[in-house]
């Protein structure tokens, strides 16, 4: 089967919960947003150390990560182990039997038989349906070539919630620029979709014509009720905007052409852009990985002490947000305030 075959229906998706796998953004509602939020608000002082629980005791996780990750895969397997499971895991092609012609389908069986959920991340788009399909645990998707990768729109809806609240705000009518590789984006992709639960939100976009967002997108928004504004330069995305969420160009999903189209240069974002032309009180967020050399395209390093940086907490709620998402497919979400209790060491 082909990853183009494996690609599941967004119709035949059932609701995120106990036994499911997590595949899509479009398996959740608002009232499933906030009780996973909610959840996950409960575990943080388990992610700052400051408690304990081990409701996923004696549960394994398989982590399959065929593709290059840092933060997603060790929020994985922090979030499960932090919650008292074991981790066996696999990176890159060379390391797995995939590599000696093993099957997607062959692969998910085995290592499910080893594992109570799998974590999967793969370069290839619809390739996580395929492993879900084959799998006999819930699998949670972590990221399929420019496709979905729900778990970060969460952790970045989260977060956005977080701190448009802290200022007063909703993300019911916000106004969010979008700036970076919209094309192969797929953190982009998975939140104009996740967006699309909140009413009057207006996304202003930006990219390189290259890079520019799919007309899929467009209608994706629309359908919602949502409005989406297309831009000339960045000044002109994040003048109004609530939230800035800028992306790294995915030098790694172009092609040859697509190289010799692109031609980037200095900085995606800057402190002197965003003091020329955004708001004083503006939330900066940006996936991460970004790439901080110079004429990277990417967003700098100088804004790092503007008081709306939200990168960093982004990167720490994941792991609450994981937690919350292990916790749910493994079905034991409404035992998790029962099982915390203080640690023993604290942090320093």
């Amino acid at each position: 089967m082909s990853s183009d075959d494996a690609t599941v229906p967004v119709s035949s998706l059932p609701p995120f919960g106990p036994g499911q796998h997590l595949l899509s953004v479009s398996q959740l509602d608002r009232a499933a947003l906030t009780s996973l939020f909610g959840l996950a608000e409960s575990l943080r002082p388990v992610g700052q150390g400051t408690q304990v629980c081990r409701i996923l005791e004696g549960a394994m996780l398989g982590s399959l990560f065929f593709e290059p990750s840092t933060r997603t895969r060790l929020s994985f397997e922090s979030a499960f182990q932090r919650l008292g499971g074991a981790v066996v895991s696999t990176t890159g092609f060379t390391f797995s039997s995939m590599a000696k012609g093993e099957s997607i389908h062959d692969t998910a069986r085995v290592v499910s038989g080893y594992s109570d959920a799998l974590v999967v991340r793969h370069p290839d788009t619809g390739s996580v349906a395929e492993f879900a399909d084959a799998s006999v645990v819930p699998v949670i998707n972590a990221g399929d070539g420019s496709g979905e990768h729900p778990s970060q729109s969460l952790l970045d809806l989260f977060t956005m919630r977080q701190e448009l609240e802290a200022r007063g705000k909703s993300i019911d009518g916000a106004t969010i620029a979008v700036l970076g590789d919209l094309r192969y984006g797929r953190t982009v992709h998975s939140l104009l979709h996740i967006l699309g639960l909140y009413s009057k939100v207006t996304f202003r976009v930006f990219g390189p014509p290259a890079l520019a967002l799919p007309a899929e997108f467009f209608e994706v928004v629309s359908a919602s009720g949502n409005r989406i504004v297309e831009c000339d330069s960045v000044g002109e995305a994040i003048g109004p905007a609530d939230v800035i969420y800028c992306t790294r160009v995915q030098k790694e999903r172009l092609s040859e052409q697509d190289e010799e189209s692109v031609h980037l240069k200095g900085d995606l974002l800057n402190m002197a852009i965003l003091t020329q032309y955004g708001r004083p009180d503006a939330i900066i967020m940006h996936p991460l990985p970004r790439d901080s050399r110079h004429n990277s395209f990417d967003l700098s390093p100088d804004v790092d002490d503007f008081p709306g940086l939200a990168i960093f907490r982004q990167t720490d709620n994941g792991l609450l947000i994981r937690m919350a998402i292990f916790s749910i497919a493994l079905g034991v979400a409404d035992h998790v305030t029962d099982d915390l209790r203080p640690a023993a060491w604290q942090r320093r």
